[in-house]
């Protein structure tokens, strides 16, 4: 295989690395903060604070004597409490053993405090991931704001295809005589995959409080507005704002269109004509194999160039509530959470490939790929990162997060902690285990297609 295939072509290795270490960073840093800030507000002292892992480029001691350190390796940190013997927050027998007839020094460690106190500090990183990722989603809802109801032209799109009969401020009312029902009604999705497939359509629109019908385009038409990462498109160098015109020589008009081709050629290379700024050219690619998740939490496996369509207009839109916007960035992070899980329950179970499971080399080509679509997708993509991150710490392996926790869950019904060889052990066990997927991961970043 040819590794130089690993690297996106839109900015070169240096931007792709670059924007992985930027976005790792901002997540790990958030994640150490939770357990830094939780432990601090519940009696537990921080030793060390590290961004990176070895040898330190720069560090200072703040007032209450935690030490905020960035270190060379850039993929990862943690933080070491009082009492730890490493970054995992093992037991340091010696330090434990020299604040043992001290009890307030004793307080003051992470293995000395109140099982409440342990706990809620562990569990503070997780849930400062999904705090990121709520907060992310809720401001891009905000700043972007939600498309008006009734729908509602904004900016026009440059495209190829006449007649142009819509103008901005234009209020959808009817598509070929066909009421445009409200954006929140169920019977939307049905309406816009009803549309009569032709290159003209009748809109209905009230202009400056007047009714009239203008001709218009065909409202979806195949027009790129997102590019997937690791995609056929991105390969192949489409843009933002590219327009396909024609598949195999043959004129198309519609994004659905564009979709049959792809899914009816069952992987065979398509030879498109692409509308650019004007200009035309034209574009050989192959689909890939994609196994997408569905409402009912399984998994459908269809060809996919990786784009995205969308209207022949930017949609007006209005602000949304905070409350609403909040509402969005909770369902949104919780889209991902069980998107997440039923991808991995599907992969164990060989319902879909394990090709699915990227790795570092997969993450910063996606890093890069989103950074170079713009700011907002790229802090979309941490915030997609960020709930991932959570995710995958609350994993009950010894080693991460949700270890402890299940270590404190024993404490609990026990009465005890497990015993110091038996953490040993386990704890070894969970860093095999953690960096087996990791290789394993690396693996299909390298071989898989």
């Amino acid at each position: 295989m040819d590794i130089m295939a690993l690297i996106p072509q839109f900015g070169g290795l240096i931007w792709t690395i670059a924007a992985f270490v930027l976005a790792l960073s901002v997540i790990v840093a958030i994640h150490e903060y939770g357990h830094y800030i939780v432990g601090r507000w519940s009696g537990i002292h921080a030793d060390v604070f590290s961004l990176g892992f070895g040898p330190v480029l720069y560090s200072r001691y703040d007032k209450r004597g935690t030490r905020w350190q960035v270190a060379l390796l850039p993929f990862g940190g943690y933080v070491k409490f009082a009492g730890d013997a490493n970054a995992a927050s093992g037991k340091d027998a010696d330090a434990m053993a020299e604040v043992e007839t001290d009890p307030e020094a004793l307080r003051r460690t992470m293995h000395g405090a109140p099982l409440w106190a342990r706990a809620a500090t562990v569990a503070a990183g997780p849930v400062f991931n999904f705090a990121l990722s709520i907060i992310v989603f809720s401001a891009v809802v905000l700043s972007s704001g939600v498309a008006r109801d009734p729908l509602t032209v904004g900016d026009l799109r440059p495209l190829p295809f006449e007649p142009r009969g819509l103008q901005t401020g234009d209020e959808l009312l009817a598509i070929n005589d066909t009421p445009v029902p409200s954006l929140e009604d169920d019977a939307y999705s049905s309406f816009i995959s009803g549309l009569p497939k032709t290159p003209t359509l009748q809109y209905r629109v009230r202009r400056d409080g007047v009714e009239q019908v203008v001709p218009g385009a065909y409202l979806l038409p195949p027009l790129v507005s997102a590019l997937s990462p690791q995609s056929a498109a991105l390969g192949a160098d489409l843009e933002v704002g590219d327009v396909i015109i024609a598949i195999d020589g043959e004129p198309i008009f519609a994004f659905d269109q564009l979709k049959q081709a792809v899914e009816g050629g069952n992987g065979a290379p398509l030879a498109l004509t692409i509308w650019r700024d004007g200009d035309t050219l034209d574009v050989t690619l192959t689909p890939k194999r994609v196994d997408e998740p569905q409402p009912d939490g399984g998994f459908v496996t269809h060809w996919r160039i990786g784009i995205a369509g969308g209207m022949a207009f930017e949609p007006a839109t209005q602000s949304p509530g905070v409350g609403e916007a909040i509402g969005s960035g909770v369902a949104q992070t919780w889209r991902i959470i069980n998107g997440s899980l039923s991808g991995l329950g599907h992969m164990i179970t060989g319902a879909i490939s394990t090709c699915n499971l990227s790795g570092p080399i997969g993450i910063a080509q996606t890093s890069g790929a989103m950074a170079s679509q713009g700011a907002q997708s790229f802090v979309w993509f941490i915030a997609v990162l960020s709930t991932a991150v959570g995710l995958l710490n609350l994993f009950p392996i010894p080693a991460l997060d949700g270890g402890h926790l299940v270590f404190y869950a024993y404490e609990a019904v026990t009465g005890k902690p497990p015993s110091d060889g038996a953490l040993r052990i386990l704890m070894t066990a969970g860093l095999a285990m953690v960096l087996t997927l990791m290789v394993f991961a690396l693996g299909n970043d390298l071989f898989c297609p």
